[in-house]
């Protein structure tokens, strides 16, 4: 091992033993929820973008899926992480404009699939009480929500 590797080692080390710093929310800004849902569990974290454009995390959250949320399509699921998301953070991000990413690119036209199903269109309607947006993000990048809606045991 070199004396770079080495280094580089021990700084990973350093930073996997801290734990992660939450920040305050600033209300009036905008939120960024990043949400995920595997075949057995639901992940989301909510953050806001700081002064620099380095978003900073508040909040991190996950979920056991039952026998029957897990037997669900993967739209269904992942549109429920969005909605059970949004509920679990209500108090936090009610009346702000919320960017919600996710790597599932069909809940972006969650509108148009809704009427094929009962559980999209309620879930669809939910969405409307809040100022949502949503982002495809590939799931390479969503780490820490993948990594939540992985590690629930």
């Amino acid at each position: 091992m070199t004396v770079e590797q080495r280094k580089a080692f021990k700084q990973l080390k350093a930073a996997l033993c801290e734990a992660p710093r939450l920040n305050v929310p600033i209300f009036g800004k905008p939120f960024v929820l990043h949400s995920d849902a595997s075949g057995f569990a639901l992940g989301a974290t909510l953050g806001q973008t700081d002064e620099q454009g380095c978003e900073r995390p508040l909040a991190f959250a996950s979920q056991k899926l039952t026998q029957t949320q897990s037997a669900w399509s993967t739209i269904e699921r992942e549109a429920y992480a969005i909605v059970w998301a949004l509920n679990r953070f209500r108090d936090i991000v009610y009346g702000s404009k919320i960017t919600v990413k996710c790597d599932h690119n069909p809940l972006q036209f969650l509108r148009e699939c809704a009427p094929k199903s009962a559980k999209l269109l309620r879930w669809s309607l939910a969405l409307q009480e809040f100022d949502v947006e949503i982002e495809f993000k590939k799931g390479r990048d969503n780490v820490v929500a993948d990594f939540l809606s992985r590690s629930v045991q």
